[in-house]
């Protein structure tokens, strides 16, 4: 398949030009078919989502399952209608995906936190015009857990907003910006954005900011800063302090890890020679200590730019979580626009996995198209959302009115779908016994649709096929029932989609 050798050329390419290269590597990825495409391979898990571009991921843990907020990169156009450089000025939302098995991603949808003047979309802020780099905790607040995203306003400010589930709905309860410029010992911060937070042990939580490169200070910028927040979250408890960060340049992102607090940012762009304490330009380095405020020790690096493993060279943004046992690390690179043969800079999620040594050493880790292993089999016979997927091809999400049983107010649904899209889930287990029948909730403005249920892949062997009924509108979902084909064991799944103007909102498989 074209894919295929599009993936091997890349990563041809990324490994001869490791030692320096700085410009984008471009190649065109088109189906030989002219239906829709895959950008990525059923053996790869990287990146997270195709479906849209997600960038600076930040992930957290909460009720079994890992929650990742994301920039949502947006295409941006010239006059012409030509793609152009993403700039980031339109960016005004927030990715959510969540999964409980590393592989398999609910897509919740985006977290309008910013408003446009330009499209006239509304935002939950009315202050924000921008929304980048989200940071997300939970803390309980009067026996409730309570939700804090942060995010930044453009390089002018750190916001908030707050939720009772991890996805929202999100509101603003400031009405204004947490930092700004008039926040003591801020003014001088190059650019205020990409925060960080962090709830300690005893419940007091710290927010971390800043970024950019004072004249002639490319070697200690001083541009980071921590401050500790209210016990409401939606304050702060002191002045902003320095974080004194060699080579700095933007993305922290902090952690505890036993009785240690870690503190890792991506290095700034200067020229330097390098050598074990000057780290490259643009890598993921990290510091110690053991107070949450500092002073922080310089440990070193442990994730090279992106561009080294996949040919295109950016920003670098990180974080990383403990699930399951297993440490994962998340980070973007510009893969997804490659195989989509544009350009610009647009960014998309990968995660690996990562190890910590006993003595607290933070181990290398390489970016990769396989990403991590699937850590627990998919249950068919619950119910699911049909945005839960680990492949895609030629679809679309979109938020509905209707409420999720899974997630509640907050639900999206796949759409725009063609003859020949697909959704895929990895690792489904079946049983001993296998299935009897399948459910699937639709909406169809026309009749003539249909949903083909295959294992093992879009043209394996097929298990059943819905017939999707004409309802009227895409908000008008009914349940359809069809017997299925015994299947046991464990296998990928696959829903093939014929036809057109249809939504598909959840399915469960019954035995």
């Amino acid at each position: 398949m074209k894919r295929q050798r599009v993936r091997w050329l890349l990563l041809v390419v990324a490994v001869l030009l490791a030692g320096g290269f700085t410009g984008p590597v471009n190649r065109a990825h088109a189906d030989d078919t002219g239906g829709p495409v895959a950008y990525k391979d059923l053996s790869d898990h990287n990146p997270i989502m195709t479906q849209r571009f997600g960038a600076d991921p930040y992930a957290m843990v909460y009720d079994g399952r890992v929650y990742v907020y994301m920039t949502h990169d947006v295409i941006e156009r010239d006059q012409d209608g030509k793609i152009s450089q993403n700039t980031y000025s339109t960016i005004n939302s927030i990715n959510c995906l969540s999964s409980d098995d590393m592989v398999n991603w609910t897509d919740h949808g985006w977290i309008q936190a910013g408003w446009s003047i330009d499209n006239g979309i509304g935002g939950i802020t009315e202050w924000a015009r921008n929304s980048w780099a989200p940071a997300v905790t939970y803390k309980k607040i009067d026996g409730k857990d309570r939700f804090f995203l942060y995010f930044a306003n453009s390089g002018n400010g750190i916001g908030v907003l707050t939720a009772d589930h991890p996805v929202g709905p999100y509101t603003d309860p400031l009405g204004e910006a947490l930092v700004t410029r008039a926040t003591p010992n801020c003014a001088d911060v190059v650019w205020l954005f990409d925060p960080a937070v962090l709830v300690d042990d005893d419940g007091k939580a710290y927010l971390y900011f800043g970024g950019g490169v004072p004249e002639d200070q490319a070697e200690m910028p001083n541009t980071g800063r921590v401050v500790e927040l209210g016990d409401d979250m939606i304050s702060l408890a002191g002045t902003p302090v320095v974080v004194e960060a060699p080579w700095f340049f933007e993305a922290a992102f902090v952690n505890k890890i036993g009785g240690t607090y870690y503190y890792s940012y991506c290095t700034n762009w200067a020229p330097r020679p390098v050598d074990k304490d000057v780290p490259e330009k643009a890598v993921i380095a990290y510091m110690t200590s053991d107070n949450p405020m500092g002073p922080w020790e310089y440990q070193g690096t442990f994730f090279r730019n992106p561009g080294v493993f996949f040919g295109s060279y950016g920003n670098n943004h990180h974080s990383f979580v403990k699930f399951n046992g297993q440490w994962f690390f998340f980070y973007h690179t510009q893969l997804l626009q490659d195989l989509m043969g544009i350009s610009g800079g647009y960014r998309s999620t990968h995660v690996e996995e990562m190890s910590i040594t006993a003595d607290g050493a933070i181990q290398r880790v390489s970016g990769s198209f396989a990403g991590v292993k699937q850590i627990k089999a998919f249950n068919p016979y619950q119910k699911n959302e049909a945005e839960t997927m680990a492949w895609n091809a030629g679809i679309t999400t979109k938020p509905t009115k209707k409420r999720s049983t899974i997630y509640g107010e907050v639900n999206m649904v796949v759409t725009d779908m063609t003859t020949g899209s697909f959704t895929g889930l990895a690792g489904v287990d079946f049983g001993e016994t296998g299935p009897k029948s399948f459910t699937a909730k639709v909406a169809s403005l026309s009749a003539g649709n249909t949903i083909t249920i295959h294992i093992g892949g879009p043209e394996g062997e097929a298990i059943g096929k819905v017939e999707v009924p004409k309802t009227g509108s895409l908000e008008e979902f009914v349940e359809v029932t069809v017997d299925v084909e015994k299947v046991k064991g464990r296998h990928d799944l696959f829903f093939v989609f014929t036809g057109e103007a249809f939504a598909f909102d959840a399915w469960s498989f019954k035995q």
